[in-house]
C-alpha cells in the first residue's frame, strides 16, 4: 500500500518523487511544485480496483523524494530519471522501431557523413530518425554526389602513400595524402549541415551567389560545378511537400485519444517544407491529456534532439512557460509553444492530428492480421494456449569456444527487442550443444517461473533431440504442460522444414509458403542472427587480444593505443614501420618489433 507515515517528513519544496515496489524497482517518477501537496493527493485518490493508478498505488512500498531549487530543475530531473529507469507506469516515447540516422562527425579534423542507428554523446551532429530508410539512403546519395567529403571509416584519417579511386572519380578531396584544403573541406561540411537541417532554399541562394562570383572571376569550371549542385538541389526541392508559405522552422504535435490509449504524431517542418515525421503510441496512460502532452514534450527534447523555433500543440499544457524556457536553452534561441487558431498553422496541426489518428488504424490492421495468424497457429500446430508470446532459443559456438545462447521474444506477431537475451555458457567446457541448451533453458525457465514471464509457446531450434532436452528441463521444473513446445529443423532431402511436437511421432509438415511456417522460420532466423552476431563479437575480441598479446613489449596500454590509432589487426599488419612509430607511445624499437612479428 501507499506509505502514508513518511508524508510528515516531506517538504513543501519543488522536486521529484520516485515510487518503488518491494524489490526497489521504480514504478513511477513524477515532479511537483509542492512535493507534500502532490504526494498527499495520492492518499485521497479513489478509483475502481482495475484503475491503473489504483493498481500502481497498491504496489508502492516506498517513496523517495529529491528536492530541487526550482521547478525547471525538477522538470529536467524528471525527464532524466524517466529515461534512466523506464518506469512501468510513466509515459515512455517508444515506437518499437530502430530508425536510421545520418551522422556528421563534426568533432573530427576531417568530418565524414554516414548512416548509424545509435546516438552517442560524442560531439557529432545527428539527423533523423528517418522513418523511411530509402529516403535516408537517397539523402546520403545526394550528399555524396554534391560534395567531395571522405568516405573512409574511422575518426582519424590514416596517412596513405597514394589516394583511393574516389579522388580520381572526383568524389573526395583526399585528405589522406594532404591534398585537401581545410577551408574548402569545412565549407562543404557547412553546406551538408544546411541540407540536413532543411535549409535547402538558403543554400541554393548562397550557391547562386558563389556561382556568379566564380563566373565574374573567370573560374568557369567552378561556376559550372556550382550550377550542377544548384540543379540537383532544385530537383530535390520540387519533390518536397510545401507545408507553409512563411518558411518557418516548426515542430507540429498531433494528438489523438481512442478509449484509454493515445497516439502522438510529430511533423518536422523546416523552411516551410515537411522534412520528416515521428509517431508514438501510448497505451493506458494514467494522467490527464494536458499532463500527458506536457510530459511527452519534456521527454522528446533533450541534448540529442533540438527543438524548432516554434512548436505547435493542439491544446494548452501544464508548465508551458517552463517548457519554453528549457527548450530555448537547448536551441540557443527563443522557442515558443503555440496553440494555433487560424491560418496555415491550423492546417499543419490538422495534418499532424490526422497522422496521429492513422497510428490507430495501423495498430488495428496489425491486430487483425495477428489474430488471424495466431488462430491458424492454434489450429495447425494443435496448441493448448494462444501464442501471444513466443520465445526461441539458439546456441552458437566454435568447437565449444565463445559459446553463447541467444533468446528472442515475439509478442503479438512483432519482435519484442527489450526481451531479447544473450547467455554466456558457464558450465559446459567442450563442444556439447545439448548440454549448453540444457544450461540456458534451466536459467531462462527458472527465472520465468520466478518472475511469471513464461512464454505461451517455446520454439527450439532443432529436431527431436533438442526438443527432448527442452521437455526434460521443463519436466524437472514442473512446467511441461504450462506452455506449448515446438522444435523446428531443416529437412535435408527437400530443403524444407519439419516441426516437431512433444508426444507426436511424425513431424508436422507445412507447405513452404504457409504463413504459420514462414512466421516460425522468421523467429528461428532472428534467434540465429542474434546469436551469431554476439558470438562473432566475442570471437573477434579473443582473436584481437591473442594476436597482439604474443608480441613482446606490447602490454595493455600500448595494445589499446595502436588499435585506437590504426583501427584493426589487419591495418596493423599492413602498416609500415613509419606508421607504427607515429602512434603515440610506440617508439622506433617497438614499431620494429611489431613489424617483424607480422613479417617473419
Amino acid at each position: 500500500m501507499f506509505p502514508v507515515d513518511f508524508l510528515q517528513t516531506v517538504s513543501h519544496s519543488p522536486g521529484v518523487y520516485r515510487m518503488l515496489d518491494k524489490q526497489s524497482r521504480v514504478l513511477y517518477v513524477g515532479k511537483a511544485k509542492d512535493l507534500k501537496k502532490r504526494l498527499t493527493s495520492y492518499t485521497r485518490f479513489s478509483g475502481s480496483d482495475h484503475n491503473k493508478t489504483t493498481v500502481m498505488l497498491s504496489k508502492v512500498h516506498k517513496v523517495d523524494t529529491l528536492l530541487t531549487n526550482t521547478e525547471k530543475e525538477a522538470l529536467i530531473l524528471e525527464a532524466s530519471l524517466i529515461k534512466k529507469h523506464k518506469p512501468k507506469y510513466n509515459i515512455l516515447l517508444r515506437d518499437d522501431k530502430n530508425y536510421p540516422l545520418i551522422k556528421v562527425t563534426v568533432q573530427d579534423t576531417w568530418p565524414r557523413v554516414h548512416m548509424t542507428r545509435r546516438r552517442k554523446k560524442d560531439g557529432a551532429r545527428y539527423f533523423g530518425p528517418y522513418a523511411s530508410s530509402s529516403a535516408m539512403w537517397a539523402t546520403l546519395r545526394l550528399l555524396a554526389d554534391l560534395f567531395t567529403l571522405r568516405k573512409c571509416k574511422g575518426s582519424e584519417v590514416r596517412p596513405r602513400k597514394r589516394p583511393c579511386l574516389n579522388l580520381q572519380m572526383g568524389k573526395c578531396l583526399a585528405p589522406c595524402v594532404d591534398l585537401a584544403d581545410p577551408e574548402e573541406y569545412h565549407d562543404q561540411v557547412k553546406k551538408v549541415l544546411m541540407i540536413l537541417e532543411g535549409r535547402n532554399r538558403s543554400l541554393v541562394k548562397d550557391l547562386k551567389g558563389e556561382m556568379v562570383k566564380a563566373a565574374e572571376g573567370l573560374f568557369f569550371e567552378k561556376a559550372a560545378a556550382i550550377r550542377d549542385q544548384i540543379t540537383a538541389l532544385s530537383k530535390t526541392l520540387e519533390k518536397q511537400v510545401v507545408a507553409s508559405a512563411n518558411f518557418k522552422d516548426q515542430d507540429v504535435f498531433g494528438y489523438c485519444r481512442k478509449g484509454t490509449s493515445i497516439a502522438l504524431a510529430i511533423l518536422f517542418v523546416r523552411e516551410g517544407l515537411i522534412t520528416g515525421s515521428r509517431n508514438f503510441f501510448i497505451n493506458e496512460p494514467m494522467e490527464a491529456d494536458t499532463t500527458i502532452l506536457s510530459q511527452a514534450l519534456n521527454l522528446f527534447y533533450d541534448e540529442k534532439g533540438v527543438p524548432a523555433k516554434e512548436i505547435l500543440i493542439p491544446f494548452a499544457v501544464e508548465d508551458t512557460e517552463l517548457l519554453a524556457e528549457r527548450f530555448s536553452e537547448l536551441l540557443g534561441g527563443v522557442v515558443s509553444l503555440n496553440v494555433p487558431k487560424r491560418g496555415d498553422r491550423v492546417q499543419l496541426l490538422q495534418m499532424a492530428n490526422t497522422n496521429a489518428a492513422h497510428v490507430f488504424d495501423e495498430k488495428e490492421k496489425i491486430k487483425k492480421s495477428w489474430q488471424g495468424l495466431s488462430a491458424s497457429m492454434e489450429k495447425l500446430l494443435h496448441l493448448e494456449h494462444i501464442p501471444n508470446r513466443i520465445e526461441c532459443l539458439d546456441i552458437s559456438n566454435t568447437s565449444g569456444k565463445q559459446a553463447v545462447g541467444s533468446l528472442v521474444c515475439f509478442k503479438n506477431g512483432e519482435a519484442s527487442k527489450s526481451n531479447f537475451r544473450h547467455y554466456k555458457i558457464k558450465t559446459v567446457p567442450g563442444p556439447d550443444d545439448y548440454a549448453m541448451m540444457e544450461e540456458v533453458l534451466q536459467r531462462r525457465l527458472s527465472r520465468g517461473i520466478e518472475e511469471n514471464t513464461l512464454p505461451d509457446l517455446f520454439v527450439v531450434d532443432g529436431g527431436r533431440g533438442q526438443l527432448g532436452i527442452a521437455m526434460r528441463v521443463a519436466g524437472e521444473l514442473g512446467i511441461a504442460d504450462d506452455l506449448d513446445w515446438i522444435g523446428i529443423a531443416k529437412e535435408k532431402k527437400t530443403e524444407g522444414e519439419k516441426l516437431y511436437k512433444p508426444g507426436r511421432k511424425n513431424p508436422i509438415l507445412l507447405k513452404g509458403h504457409n504463413p504459420v511456417l514462414l512466421y516460425l522460420m522468421r523467429i528461428r532466423d532472428e534467434s540465429h542472427r542474434f546469436g551469431v552476431t554476439f558470438h562473432r563479437k566475442l570471437r573477434g575480441k579473443v582473436s584481437i587480444a591473442s594476436t597482439l598479446d604474443h608480441i613482446p613489449g606490447i602490454g595493455p596500454d600500448r595494445k589499446e593505443k595502436v588499435l585506437k590509432q590504426l583501427g584493426s589487426v589487419k591495418r596493423i599488419r599492413e602498416a609500415s614501420m613509419e606508421e607504427l612509430a607515429a602512434v603515440p607511445g610506440i617508439g622506433k624499437d617497438t614499431a620494429a618489433t611489431i613489424h617483424k612479428h607480422f613479417h617473419k
